[in-house]
C-alpha cells in the first residue's frame, strides 16, 4: 500500500493544484519512484488511498498496467490519517492467507531494497525500516537493539523511514475512523512485537519544497554518474 492521501500542507504552493505523490524529481513523480521500486522487488498488487485532489493520481496512473502492476484505489472523502487509512484499505489488502501487507508512505524516497522485507518468525505483528536521524529530525523515533526489535523508549534512536511490513492482527478491534499508527505501533511494541532493520543508504523526507529541490539534485547527480 502507498500512503498517497495528504493534503501536503508543507509542500504549499506546489499542492494546491497538484497532489504531492505526483510532485516530481529525478524527471518523475514520486509515487512512479515507488511503483518502480515495488516491481522490482516483486509485488504486483498495489493499493493506493488519496483524498485531496485524488482523481488526479488515478488519471495519471490508471490501472497501474503502465508500471507492471495492478492499481486499486482506496478513496477517502477525508484524510484518514495513517492507521485509519490502512484500516479502511484493510480488505483490499489482506485475504486468501495473505495476512502481511507492505506500506510505504508516498511523500519519500528511498533506496531500500524492498524485496529484503519478509515476516519474521514468532509473534511480531510488524517490521519497520529505520535509518539515521536527518538534521530535521535529530532525535529519531525509536530504539533497535541489537536484537532488531524495536522500542519507544531507549537510545540511541533512529527515525522511521515510513516503510514497513504489517500484519493484519495490529488493527484487530480498532473502529473505523481517523486515527495515526504511531500509538497502534507504539503499543505493539510494549508487546514486544515489533521488529527493525536499519537502512544506511539513502532516505529522503519529502516534507518540504526545499527537500524536493534538495532529492531532485541527488537524483541527477545520480543519474550523471
Amino acid at each position: 500500500m502507498i500512503l498517497a492521501a495528504g493534503k501536503g500542507e508543507r509542500m504549499r504552493p506546489l499542492t494546491l493544484t497538484t497532489p504531492k505523490p505526483l510532485l516530481e524529481a529525478g524527471g518523475k513523480a514520486l509515487i512512479v519512484h515507488h511503483l518502480e521500486r515495488l516491481k522490482a522487488a516483486g509485488f504486483c498488487q498495489v493499493v493506493i488511498n488519496h483524498a485531496w485532489l485524488g482523481e488526479q493520481i488515478e488519471s495519471a496512473l490508471t490501472d497501474g498496467s503502465r508500471f507492471g502492476v495492478v492499481i486499486t484505489y482506496s478513496r477517502e472523502q477525508e484524510p484518514l490519517e495513517t492507521a485509519g487509512g490502512i484500516l479502511q484499505a484493510l480488505p483490499l489488502l489482506t485475504g486468501a492467507g495473505q495476512d502481511w501487507f507492505l506500506v510505504v508512505n508516498g511523500d519519500i524516497w528511498c533506496d531500500f531494497n524492498l524485496a529484503l522485507l519478509t515476516p519474521p518468525a514468532g509473534e511480531a505483528t510488524a517490521v519497520l525500516v529505520m535509518v539515521d536521524n536527518p538534521p530535521h529530525h535529530p532525535d529519531g523515533d525509536f530504539n533497535l537493539d541489537h536484537h532488531g526489535r524495536v522500542h519507544d523508549r531507549g537510545r540511541p534512536a533512529l527515525t522511521f523511514s515510513g516503510i514497513s511490513l504489517l500484519h493484519r492482527s495490529l488493527f484487530e478491534g480498532l473502529e473505523h475512523g481517523k486515527q495515526k499508527l504511531a500509538p497502534i505501533l507504539k503499543a505493539a511494541m510494549g508487546r514486544n512485537q515489533v521488529h527493525g532493520i536499519h537502512h544506511r543508504g539513502l532516505w529522503f523526507d519529502i516534507g518540504t519544497p526545499e527537500r524536493l529541490t534538495q532529492l531532485d539534485q541527488q537524483l541527477t547527480t545520480l543519474e550523471g554518474a
